[in-house]
């Protein structure tokens, strides 16, 4: 074989080596166009006066939640915010029973006591949404350190905003996790707002990823909105935790569509610029033309995915409004103490 050839069949093996498999494309898609048109319709119920509560919609942010999670097991951990329905989903987490508990009926995952903020499933190692900022940081390092004492092999992603890491839980967490060499990875989802404070206007150190070095674990920074890009790092950090080198930070650039609530119009603080700038950088558009332009797998394949899951979420819309209301006998149930006072 001359040298030109040989490394002509090297090239090709390079690339071959790093072309992404058409089931791993197909999973990752489906998950984000899960993701995309569950928080649509539940924004199209929520505005239509049916669903009760307050939400806070991931539209914009489903790359990161679709490539971290591809790597868990359904024993794994995870532990989320209150920006967590694309976790949720991404987790294990039925669009039915996920919309059923955001519309505060029977048939949620949580009986319809939980809502939007307090998504709760053990069966598939989902610990929570968290109504409050940052206390997932220190129940993902609790996690991790009752699998370590197990010996069970577990691994437990915490997810968190930007708005988390210059809180004490923040420091606390991530000192005790990789003191004890824990196998957590944390994922800040720097979306660059805290509802609606600017992080540049938070803190004099807008890397979160350098941070990591406090605590001597590798900190990372990736676009947020390039899947297979999370889906790289994140691999690595959730591989190196299962073996028991410790805790890795990764920094996932991306940004939320809207408004930090639904209700809050999140135009005052961000320019319509900004705004459409990050829209055209929709992690599922990005996905769905480099795959294409790539051959990675053909259109149909992709059509099939959308019809499926817009079919799915249509099911998952009406069994959340044909379910019940948790039944008023039920008030005492799942309490702390349900003793019976005369």
């Amino acid at each position: 074989m001359t040298k030109t050839k040989r490394g002509a069949v090297q090239s090709i093996q390079e690339k071959n080596a790093e072309r992404p498999s058409k089931d791993l494309i197909l999973s990752l898609y489906r998950t984000m166009v899960e993701i995309r048109e569950f928080e649509l319709k539940a924004r199209e119920l929520f505005r239509s006066g049916k669903m009760p509560g307050f939400i806070h919609l991931y539209i914009g942010e489903e790359a990161v939640a679709s490539g971290v999670i591809a790597h868990l097991k359904k024993d794994d951990y995870v532990t989320s915010t209150h920006r967590g329905h694309g976790h949720a989903l991404a987790k294990g987490i039925s669009a039915r029973e996920a919309m059923a508990e955001l519309m505060g009926k029977e048939g949620g995952c949580c009986g319809g006591r939980g809502g939007s903020m307090h998504l709760y499933e053990p069966a598939v190692g989902f610990l929570g949404t968290n109504g409050v900022v940052p206390p997932g940081i220190p129940i993902a390092a609790g996690a991790a350190l009752s699998a370590k004492l197990r010996k069970s092999g577990q691994v437990t992603v915490c997810f968190f905003g930007d708005g988390a890491v210059n809180n004490a839980s923040f420091h606390e967490g991530l000192n005790m996790a990789a003191a004890w060499e824990l196998p957590v990875v944390y994922v800040c989802e720097n979306n660059l707002y805290a509802t609606e404070m600017p992080f540049q206007k938070a803190t004099k150190n807008i890397s979160v990823a350098s941070r990591a070095a406090a605590y001597s674990m590798p900190g990372e920074q990736v676009d947020g909105n390039n899947v297979l890009a999370v889906y790289e790092r994140a691999g690595k950090a959730i591989d190196r935790a299962r073996r028991g080198e410790g805790p890795t930070l990764i920094e996932c650039l991306t940004y939320r569509w809207f408004g930090h609530h639904e209700g809050d119009p999140g135009t005052s603080y961000r320019s319509k610029e900004e705004i459409e700038a990050w829209k055209e950088r929709d992690p599922i558009k990005k996905l769905r033309e480099e795959t294409l332009a790539s051959q990675w797998c053909e259109v149909t394949d992709l059509e099939k995915i959308e019809k499926e899951i817009q079919q799915l979420i249509e099911e998952a819309a009406q069994f959340s409004l044909d379910s019940p209301q948790p039944g008023v006998g039920t008030v005492l149930d799942h309490v702390f103490c349900n003793e019976q006072r005369g």
